[in-house]
């Protein structure tokens, strides 16, 4: 029998982070020394033991789950209350995310009652943001047995805690989902003569300041040039456009309008600014330190400081070889160089992208939202999100949906043909998920009195709209 008002008085409490450590087991392999295996565990206040008896646990399921599939060995564990993510991202390094799982509270006789919600979390999900919490270390620190290298344990130890104390903040687990499993790079549309002007603006640039490697040119938080590898680009987009531009956000000038056109060849003003470096160029004191990037860390390993250089809209980031120091000269040069011309190049594209608004017209609610992904080239194009804050993006439809476009993911990942699947959810929406070549699309349509036929019919109205050309199904 329910409590009066017991209904109205369920609470959800979302999936949260109890544990995340990182050991290895040939470290303390004798008894006794079962300590040394721990490199790293969060929270740290957790009493030796039960972190060694935590530890031991997964190295036993690890070990079990070897026997039947000595190649793949367990991925992750389902229990009532959590779920545990294993990942071995370098030999005999093991890395473990504890999630609780979400509950639902409930009111009976007073008292709260809680039911876990054993299969809300979608492992694949979960598993990704593992990994990506390995290479966004790997991006800033460079493998774990470089560190090794370095400075044996005590180095890996003080790099691990140093990055994860203020990283593990970061992971917003409740809003995790389709895109964290991507990690996808979400592209400027430009036309061809702007792309240009950036492409000649970029080889200038690394022409002048000759010690520059690589480039990536980024406008409104989206990615137009890149000369970095891709795996490398892919994780250095996460890290720009979730943490380094949110937290320097600025009212932006817009195209034509701004009053910078009118001053700029008299006396070359220019908006550009560092956003990572020096705060002030006319303060002499002025600190030249840039972070330290790792990139192509699987052969020739190099060590680069990461500029990143803004002027309204517009953010170019050069990568220099590490071992040449930074000076406030070259800041200075940097800045005189790369400020007036970024600064008109920002208006350009401003003012190309106003137009090609203009001329495709007002954008109408459409009747569907979609999340679009290519695997060739890491492009990713969701409507459904719609990022506001720095590592939350909010998706703008019901969790369930979300989990159903999760679920039809891990169907398509388990074979290598094309294929759709069509699934109307409880809550009347129907959900399309398209696979072709190395191409993903992921539609939610809202028409609840629609039969298959016409679902069928608008999807192939949505691709042959938004995605002409890609799929070649039919």
């Amino acid at each position: 029998m329910a409590t009066a008002g017991g209904a109205g008085q369920e609470k959800q409490l979302a999936p949260t982070l109890l544990s995340f450590f990182i050991y290895n087991p040939k470290l303390g392999p004798k008894e006794g020394e079962e300590e040394k295996k721990i490199i790293f565990y969060h929270p740290n206040e957790v009493e030796k033991n039960e972190k060694i008896r935590n530890v031991g646990l997964c190295e036993a399921i690890i070990q079990f789950t070897r026997t039947f599939s000595p190649t793949k060995p367990a991925k992750s564990l389902h229990t009532q209350k959590n779920r545990q993510f294993f990942h071995e991202p370098e030999e005999n390094f093991w890395m473990v995310m504890v999630v609780r799982n979400p509950i639902i509270e409930k009111h009976k006789d007073g008292k709260p009652v809680y039911e876990y919600q054993e299969e809300e979390l979608l492992d694949k999900v979960y598993s990704s943001v593992l990994q990506q919490c390995y290479s966004m270390y790997k991006l800033f620190n460079g493998t774990f047995l470089k560190a090794m290298e370095d400075g044996g344990v005590k180095v890996l130890k003080e790099r691990l805690e140093k990055f994860f104390h203020r990283y593990l903040q970061t992971l917003h687990l409740q809003s995790c989902d389709l895109l964290d499993v991507f990690c996808g790079i979400s592209f400027f549309p430009l036309d061809k003569m702007t792309y240009l002007k950036i492409q000649s603006f970029i080889n200038r640039m690394e022409e002048s300041l000759n010690i520059v490697k690589y480039t990536a040119f980024l406008y409104n938080d989206q990615l137009i040039w890149s000369g970095l590898e891709q795996d490398d680009m892919r994780i250095l987009y996460k890290y720009l456009t979730t943490s380094l531009f949110p937290r320097h956000m600025e009212p932006e000038l817009a195209g034509r309008d701004s009053p910078i056109r009118a001053e700029m060849p008299g006396n070359l003003q220019h908006y550009g600014r560092f956003l990572t470096g020096p705060l002030n160029l006319n303060d002499p004191e002025a600190k030249c330190r840039f972070p330290k990037i790792f990139v192509n860390t699987d052969d020739t390993y190099e060590e680069l400081h990461l500029i990143v250089y803004k002027a309204m809209s517009a953010a170019v980031c050069f990568m220099v070889d590490a071992s040449i120091p930074s000076t406030l000269e070259f800041c200075r040069k940097l800045d005189s160089i790369v400020g007036p011309q970024l600064t008109v190049l920002a208006s350009d594209i401003c003012e190309q992208y106003n137009i090609n608004k203009r001329i495709s017209g007002a954008e109408k609610e459409p009747q569907f939202k979609f999340i679009y992904f290519n695997h060739m080239n890491l492009a990713e194009k969701s409507t459904i999100h719609m990022r506001k804050t720095p590592s939350v993006s909010l998706a703008s439809v019901h969790p369930d949906l979300m989990k159903i476009l999760g679920d039809i993911n891990s169907d398509f990942s388990r074979v290598d043909e094309d294929e759709e699947i069509i699934v109307k959810a409880m809550s009347d929406y129907w959900v399309v998920g398209k696979k072709s070549d190395q191409r993903e699309l992921y539609v939610i349509l809202n028409q609840k009195n629609a039969n298959l036929i016409e679902v069928n019919e608008e999807v192939k109205k949505l691709c042959a709209t938004q995605f002409n050309n890609i799929f070649f199904l039919d």
